[in-house]
This record gives C-alpha cells, structure tokens and sequence, in this order.
C-alpha cells in the first residue's frame, strides 16, 4: 500500500479541465482566479503528513519544472512545497510517494525514477499481482519463470504502450524517454479500490491536485468548480462541491506541452484538457459493463435446477463433474484470489525478525462471522502456512450484545471446528461512540467527500476495526494464555469482503427490485451497485482502513471472480423469491457449504453499522431516538444538513 500525491501549479496559472466542452468555460473563469493566499489551499507538509499514515515505512518527492520552451527541469527532495515559483509560464510538478513496504529484504521508497528522469508513483502491493498478471500475458511466460520486473524499466521500453503498464492500478507517471514525454499520466484502477482524489482548480486554490487522502482542513468550506462537468457524466454534476471529489475508475492524461503551444490561452492563463483513455485490455472493458448472458430463467431452467450442496473435494483440480457446478466454479476463483493476495505476500524482512512464530499473525480478516468473512477466513486457512496465527478483527458498539460479536463468536467455534490446527484469535474491539469526538472528527477527514452520517458510521467502525487495538479471549481462542488480555493486532494485510453483496444480490433493495421488476429489474440494479461502487464505497473504505498503515484487499473483487459471477446465470446467484438467509446470495451459500461452514450459510446479511449497533448509537446521539432517525431518513442525511 503507498499513499500517493501530485501538485501540479504553474507560474502561468495553469488551469486543468475535465473534458473539451469544460475547456472553454475554464479559460473564461482562468482569468478570474487570482494567487491562492496562504492557507486556502491544502499545503504539501499537509499532504506528505497525511499519506505517511498509509505508508509509514518511508517517504519521498520529486519536483519537476516544465519550462515554456519545453526544457525540463528536476529538483529532487521533499522541498516541492516551497519553491521560488518559477518563471512566467513554467510548470511544476510535484510527486509525492508514501510507502507500506510488504515484501523484500531491501528497503524502497517512491517516487521511482528511471534512467531517462521519467517520474512514478503507485498503489504498489497490490497492482504488483495484477502487473505480474499483465507481465505473464505480454510476454507469454510461465507463473515460474516470472523474475521480479521493475515498473520502471517496463514504461521505458519503446514498445510497451504506457496505458498498458499502467493498466488497472492507481498511478501517477510522468514520461521523459518515450515520444508522448511531458504527457502527465494518471488512473484508478476500474473498480476503485485504492483511493485517488482530485481537487480541480478553484478561485481560492488554482492548482490541479492529486491525492489518495483529503486533509482536514479542506474538507468543511464547499467551493465552487471552475469548470462544469461537460461530456464526462462519472465527473461532479455540480458546480458547488467541496475541495476534493473522488477521481472517476480510469487512465487519464494531461498533455503539458500543449501549455507551449497549442494549449487555450486566454487572458494569461492557460487551459490543459484533461483526456481519458479506453481500457486496452478488453476482458477488462466487458467487465466494466458487467454485462450477463442468462438473465430470466425459462420454466425449464427453474424445475430442473438443483441446489448444489455437498463437501469440498481434497483436491480442487480432481473434481471433474464438480467443476461443472456453478458453486464450485466460484469457490475455485475465490480460492486463487485469495492465494494471489496472500501467497505472493512476504513480511517485509524487517517485521519477521521482531516477531516469535507463535505471535506471527501477517493477515487479518475484517471480521463479523457473517457468510461473507466467515469464507474469506476458510479460504485464507487453507492458503497461509499453518504455523501463522489469523487474526480476527471485530467490532462492537454493544459489548457481547451486538448482532455482529455474537455472530463472530459462533463463527469462530465453527472455524476451529473446520480447522482445528489453525490459531484463531478473535480480537473484540469495544467502544462507544460518546469516548470518540476526537476520532469521529479525524474520520470525518477521512471520509471526505462522502458526507452522510452512514458513510461516518461505517467509516468509524472500518477505521477502529482496521486499528485492530482490543481484547483477546485466551480460553475461547484456545491460547496458551487462557484469561482475557490486551492485544493490538500487528497485521499489515487485511481481507476485506466488499463487491459480495453488489455481484450476489445481497442487499434489501435488490429483493425490492426484483419484487417489483422481475429478473430484468435486479439485473440492472445489481449493474447500478458494482458500477458505482467505486465513488460509494471503496475509495471511502480505503481511505479509512489504510489510514493505520495497513493494506485492504478485495478477493471478490478479483477480475477472476468477477468474470466467473458473471458466466453464471442469473438465477443461479440469486433466488429472492425464497426466504432471507436462502436464497439471497444463494451461489455463496453454497461456497460455504462446500468449505463445511453449515451455520454460516444461513447466516442473514447485515451492514456493519447495524450489526456492530454503531447506528443505533449514532441515531440517539443525532436524532435523539431510533424513530426520530428513520423518520428522517438518517442515513441518507448529510452530515452538515443536521445540526442539534
């Protein structure tokens, strides 16, 4: 995981647009931006203080000046806050590169720079699997013949195309070998699961910004866009917004030699458009547009249809006529996402050589023992070596009282009944939300630009679950130590179970969609959910789980597992017309019965702010009763609209 950044300012007020149709109305408002004074806009020292919290393991920067004639100039440092401001004309860039260092002997640190001065800074652990993937594909090679290649040295070979090294990874690079140099790259993966921010330049800040964070400071005063939303409808359709906006999934690009030359200038101010570039891998595009082959069952198809139960085979490989079945089918891609996650990760050299066997516990789970986390935790079982303790993080706002803490209770007695060798150590994070004004504040940044008090609810239970700072029941977790002690979770890997419910029809309005609308109907409300899950959720997630120095990862939103859903018909993954806890996420049911987990297969799908009752906390303390709060909608309510 890296916390990364971007600052791009200009002595000749660079302004940045979205689209061409944004271009014209921001070279008419260019003129009316007047220099930022001191503490409008956020400051690099800002920015650098706040991504070290996702990368604590080292910091770096580099800061570039593009003249405007076209030369190039480096100043390396973390200095690229305060410079001289350049000549009328230039521009200067400023890359700012935070790292979680997972895997090596050696020590790295960004910003990387090539041979040639190119410039990049990435979301690091997690994109190196889906590089190896790209790596395996271009080059034709085996998974064992893979030798560690540097990002670097691929975007400067001539005939590797930039837009397919990027791919589907959050990044910021700046080339200066190839022949599209001074042409600024910048992505988000097409899912959203690492965070990327943009602050478009405004009156009061007129610099184009880039961040995996937001900082405090910026977050409470709306501002208002200097540019509309024009052509691109993933970018705000407001003009009024706040100083940070969630970077739309995709691969962009600004062209800086166009300032020179072609670029619109008016009124001493220029205008770059910002372009966006189609996904060259076309397996990814198809599933960006999430689209299924077998959606309305014939009468045929729901007669002859058998629900799939039974037990998991020793050897996935030798199962043939099981490989057919749609559940199995699932349960192997979610198996290699998971080993792809956790196979390829090695503890930074450092970090093994301050813990005992017995206390080395890598990996953890977000944990409610619900049906999602209860078959992450199966599966990461049978990937991880079996002398590693599995950390099981779960929060609770009730004590042993919350829906979620009872669930993960039984959930854990079920996981050592499936694998008794394994250590299972459920850590239980308490709290109440009245000891946490000072958190809740410091979430609030974190969440930003979401605003409603549901994005601040889940916000603060993902943030203290990722902080993994609770107790540890030694007798129920069969521990040597057999009382209830203080523990905080060393874990820098955690397994996330978000897109489950948007790919498997497993929130209550799905059930209403297809009441309403039949099989049509909930598949396009299951489209609506994994497409927008990007601006609703995980860049939220992220930022909040991160902010501990740890890494998040998404098994189920794994290419793989996604494609897999999506050959499978419609019916076979749902079947709403059955009872809850039967047939909504029915096809993952039946993974969990195939991995034996027979109790959390029937378990009823709950939000974490419901079942950590962290809602119910919240609804008293802002409405003053649950009622008041569902008369009012509570979680829809931003957070700035209520006030008591």
């Amino acid at each position: 995981m890296c916390g990364i950044a971007l600052v791009l300012s200009g002595g000749g007020r660079v302004v940045v647009a979205p689209s061409a149709a944004a271009a014209a109305a921001a070279a008419d408002a260019a003129a009316r931006i007047q220099p930022s004074d001191e503490g409008k806009g956020v400051t690099v020292d800002e920015l650098k203080a706040a991504l070290r919290r996702r990368g604590p393991d080292s910091l770096g920067c580099e800061r570039l000046r593009v003249r405007a004639d076209g030369t190039i100039l480096g100043r390396d440092g973390c200095d690229c806050g305060v410079g001289d401001g350049g000549d009328v004309g230039d521009t200067e860039l400023c890359f700012i590169g935070a790292t979680l260092q997972l895997r090596g002997a050696e020590p790295i640190s960004q910003p990387m720079v090539g041979q040639s001065g190119s410039v990049l800074v990435r979301s690091m652990e997690e994109s190196m699997l889906l590089m190896t993937r790209m790596i395996l594909s271009h080059f034709c090679l085996h998974w064992n013949l893979v030798v560690p290649v540097s990002a670097m040295l691929l975007l400067e070979m001539k005939n590797v195309p930039v837009v397919e090294v990027l791919g589907n990874q959050s990044h910021i690079f700046f080339p200066q070998s190839k022949k599209d140099s001074k042409t600024m790259w910048f992505g988000r993966d097409a899912f959203g699961r690492r965070s990327l921010l943009v602050h478009w330049p405004s009156p009061d800040d007129p610099r184009f910004i880039l961040s995996s964070v937001s900082f405090a400071s910026n977050n409470s005063a709306p501002t208002v866009k200097v540019i509309e939303s024009g052509e691109d409808n993933d970018f705000s359709e407001s003009t009024n917004m706040s100083y940070w906006e969630e970077l739309p999934c995709g691969i962009y690009s600004i062209q800086l030699k166009s300032l020179e030359k072609s670029g619109m200038c008016m009124k001493e101010a220029c205008v770059s458009e910002v372009r966006r570039h189609d996904w060259i891998n076309s397996s990814l595009d198809e599933l960006i547009q999430w689209k299924r082959k077998s959606i309305v069952p014939t009468v045929d198809d729901l007669t002859s249809h058998q629900n799939s139960v039974g037990c998991l085979s020793q050897s996935f490989r030798n199962s043939t006529e099981s490989d057919r079945n749609a559940s199995y089918k699932v349960l192997i891609a979610l198996r290699e996402s998971v080993m792809l996650r956790t196979n390829l990760n090695r503890l930074f050299q450092d970090d093994l050589n301050k813990l005992k066997d017995d206390e080395l516990a890598p990996i953890a789970i977000l944990f409610s023992g619900g049906l999602d986390s209860m078959i992450l935790a199966a599966l990461l079982d049978q990937c991880l070596d079996s002398n590693w303790t599995i950390d099981l993080l779960n929060v609770s706002f009730d004590g042993q009282l919350a829906p979620d803490r009872i669930s993960a209770l039984a959930g854990l007695k079920e996981l050592q009944r499936i694998s008794p060798i394994r250590r299972w150590r459920l850590v239980e994070i308490d709290t109440a939300l009245t000891n946490l004004k000072g958190e809740s504040e410091h979430v609030m940044s974190l969440i930003h630009p979401s605003n409603t008090y549901m994005d601040l609810n889940i916000g603060i239970a993902l943030w203290l679950a990722a902080g993994g700072d609770g107790w540890v029941d030694g007798s129920i977790c069969n521990m040597q130590d057999a009382c209830r002690y203080k523990y905080k979770s060393t874990s820098r890997v955690l397994l996330v179970g978000s897109g489950a419910d948007e790919q498997c029809a497993g929130y209550g309005r799905h059930r209403t969609k297809y009441r309403l609308g039949g099989w049509v109907s909930l598949d396009e409300e299951m489209r609506l959910d994994v497409q927008r899950i990007w601006k609703r959720n995980m860049g939220r997630d992220d930022r909040c789980i991160s902010d501990h120095g740890k890494e998040a990862r998404f098994p189920f939103l794994d290419e793989n597992v996604i494609k897999t859903l999506l050959e499978i018909p419609l019916w076979d993954i749902a079947r709403l017309d059955e009872p809850v806890g039967k047939g909504d996420k029915k096809i993952l049911r039946e993974v969990a019965n195939l991995l034996g987990l027979k109790e959390a297969a029937l378990q009823p799908k709950r939000a974490i702010q419901f079942g950590s009752r962290i809602a119910r906390e919240s609804n008293r303390k802002n409405f003053g009763s649950n009622r008041a709060a569902n008369q009012a909608s509570a979680g829809s309510v931003e957070i700035h609209q209520h006030a008591r």
